[in-house]
């Protein structure tokens, strides 16, 4: 289910990127490595981001399977980590911005709950959850918000990647 519970999320074609700018973007946003004090300045970086725009998220770095940044925002809910997780494990699984993965389904004329064959209580393609990329590595693990329309959970973690990456 989508964040307003409908199965399908609702694109309006205007608004969503398209496929070559969000492959532009996974090309673009790849670190040189990435410690824990990097995650802690990405998910503080994403903390301050939200709370400038009020914005009732929840904030989640993962690298190898270990949790190491997790913030939750006034007004996110459990319902956020939920997302969260369903967001990460499409990126563990395609390599790829979750969002990214949604709209590769929806440009073949389907979804990614019809066609993707897996659980969508397991797995949710929608905007939020983005692969940390290491130069010379490869995807070691995601930065994940949940707590907005799945385009802006998604244009606030590229933001914030975009933002940190120039530091």
């Amino acid at each position: 289910m989508t964040h307003s519970g409908e199965l399908t999320p609702k694109i309006h074609p205007e608004l969503t990127p398209p496929i070559e700018e969000l492959e532009a973007q996974e090309r673009h946003l790849v670190f040189r490595q990435f410690t824990h004090e990097d995650a802690w300045a990405l998910g503080s970086l994403l903390v301050e981001l939200a709370r400038e725009r009020q914005a009732p998220v929840a904030i989640d770095i993962h690298r190898s399977g270990q949790q190491l940044f997790h913030a939750a925002l006034p007004g996110s809910t459990p319902d956020n980590d939920a997302w969260i997780v369903r967001k990460r494990r499409v990126v563990e699984r395609y390599g790829s911005p979750s969002y990214l993965v949604g709209a590769r389904f929806r440009a073949k004329g389907s979804s990614f709950e019809e066609s993707s064959r897996l659980d969508p209580d397991e797995y949710a393609a929608h905007g939020g959850s983005f692969p940390i990329t290491v130069e010379g590595v490869g995807v070691i693990g995601s930065v994940t918000v949940s707590g907005l329309p799945q385009l802006a959970d998604h244009r606030l973690v590229v933001e914030a990647l975009e933002e940190f990456l120039k530091r």
